[in-house]
């Protein structure tokens, strides 16, 4: 459907659109502006399309008389492309695209001229008119990311002046990226992400309902970003199982555009369960833990990496046999966010371009330096860490400790011997567990000095980006 009253600027997120008695009352009112302008023009120079057409006319076009003809043309989508994706019009023609969806995911096709469809659901079709075509043309595909993935066509007016050159692609609206004092105030008034592993019970049956979401979240004062979540939080719900237990997940999307889970502590075929369902359909994943491990779990409708920075993703923690006792567990899942404009999704070039804004403990930045982990003198503290990425590593490190043991993707690397283990004993230890994206495990030690212990990531240009929170050690 063609909306002339669309504006230049961002389009809104999918599914955030005005009412639909605001919708018509728009568009009437665009119909009555176009044809108002365009009789204006007519008057004015009768045998010419103006090259002033408000927002519909490309940069750099030059005036080319209106043939009266029309040109239609079909595209499909399969995957993350159009196809075909050129097009060739006789420069003067008004052209008229159809789009025919064959992927598993909503997509659209707007041109930089303003015109475009809405979003069009798998199987479905819509059709544009883009308009009198003076000169070449851009359009690509709005929903994040997708446009970065290749969702790209060219409208080429054959027979037209050559064009100025096109500009490079542009990478979003800029942000200024919130300073480390402005993060560490935003975390001290929002309740942190609950850090503990939650308690393991003699269950082997595991039900989940995970319920798809898409919001906005406070990043700063006078800056939110949109985060597409997994029950309402960011990382989702943390999961607790034995090796041979059962996970039942119920996936509903109540969001605004097709979504999906993949969990990585199962061994099942992706077609059926990993599938991107649309909004308002549901479906059902059952696995049965085989390892031990942090699992990572994430959308994996493309671009995943889109979809995992902002927000959906979270872990499953599937003990070994025989772990020893802990006094204090804990889960941290690094993640990265890529600033986009106020409100909006992570920036796709950004995301691309793998240098993050932030780097965040289980979703915010420095919220446990605001509300510190705690632990006495004494206790043998297990942190369980995972590297949910999209792209950076993490060299996860607690200062002023030494790791008596460390396990990592199945493992020991590091392992206490407690009939000898002590300061003085002269058995290994640790300084960091290294960890690449989607990597995890746990490491213990236990503090022997009350004091504040900052937990980090070493490489340290990303622990003041906001990796880094503090373990609080009472006698």
């Amino acid at each position: 459907m063609t909306d002339p009253t669309r504006p230049a600027g961002p389009r809104p997120l999918p599914g955030q659109g005005g009412p639909p008695v605001q919708r018509v009352a728009l568009a009437l009112v665009g119909v009555v502006a176009v044809v108002a302008v365009s009789l204006a023009a007519v008057l004015a120079r009768p045998t010419l399309v103006d090259e002033a057409r408000g927002p519909h006319a490309p940069a750099g076009a030059a005036a080319v008389g209106a043939t009266g003809h029309t040109t239609a043309a079909t595209v499909t989508i399969k995957g993350m492309a159009f196809s075909p994706s050129s097009i060739d019009v006789p420069a003067g023609d008004d052209l008229q695209v159809t789009v025919i969806n064959h992927g598993d995911q909503r997509h659209d096709l707007v041109f930089a001229n303003g015109t475009g469809t809405d979003t069009i659901a798998p199987g479905a079709q819509a059709t544009v008119d883009v308009g009198v075509v003076g000169a070449d043309l851009d359009g690509w595909c709005s929903l994040p990311g997708h446009r970065q993935m290749g969702m790209t066509l060219t409208v080429v007016a054959v027979g037209a002046a050559p064009s100025a050159p096109k500009a490079a692609m542009a990478t979003g609206t800029a942000t200024t990226v919130p300073t480390m004092t402005q993060l560490e105030q935003a975390t001290q008034g929002a309740p942190p992400y609950p850090a503990a592993l939650p308690p393991l019970d003699a269950a082997t049956e595991r039900d989940y309902t995970f319920t798809v979401t898409e919001g906005v979240q406070d990043v700063v004062t006078g800056l939110t970003r949109a985060v597409w979540t997994y029950n309402g939080t960011s990382p989702g719900p943390i999961l607790h199982g034995r090796v041979g237990d059962t996970f039942h997940i119920t996936l509903v999307n109540h969001g605004s555009m097709g979504h999906s889970i993949d969990f990585h502590a199962g061994e099942l075929a992706p077609d059926g369960p990993m599938r991107t369902i649309e909004p308002g359909q549901q479906l059902k994943y059952t696995f049965t833990a085989g390892r031990a491990g942090i699992w990572m779990y994430h959308c994996s409708t493309m671009p995943m990496s889109q979809h995992i920075a902002n927000g959906m993703f979270g872990a499953v923690v599937i003990e070994p046999a025989g772990l020893d006792a802990a006094d204090q567990q804990y889960v941290l899942i690094q993640s990265e966010e890529y600033l986009g404009a106020d409100a909006q999704p992570a920036d796709p070039a950004k995301v691309a371009a793998g240098i993050p804004d932030l780097v965040t403990f289980n979703g915010r930045a420095f919220q446990y330096d605001a509300h510190p982990l705690t632990a006495h003198v004494g206790d043998r503290v297990r942190i369980w860490v995972l590297d949910i990425g999209p792209n950076a590593s993490w060299s996860f490190h607690v200062v002023g400790t030494q790791f008596d043991t460390v396990w990592t993707e199945g493992a020991y690397t590091v392992r206490r011997l407690a009939a000898v283990d002590g300061p003085s004993s002269g058995t290994p230890g640790a300084q960091v567990l290294p960890l690449l994206a989607a990597q995890g495990g746990f490491v213990e030690f236990v503090p022997t000095e009350a004091g504040h212990y900052a937990m980090v990531n070493h490489q340290m240009s990303l622990a003041e980006k906001g990796a880094h929170g503090i373990l609080a050690v009472t006698d």
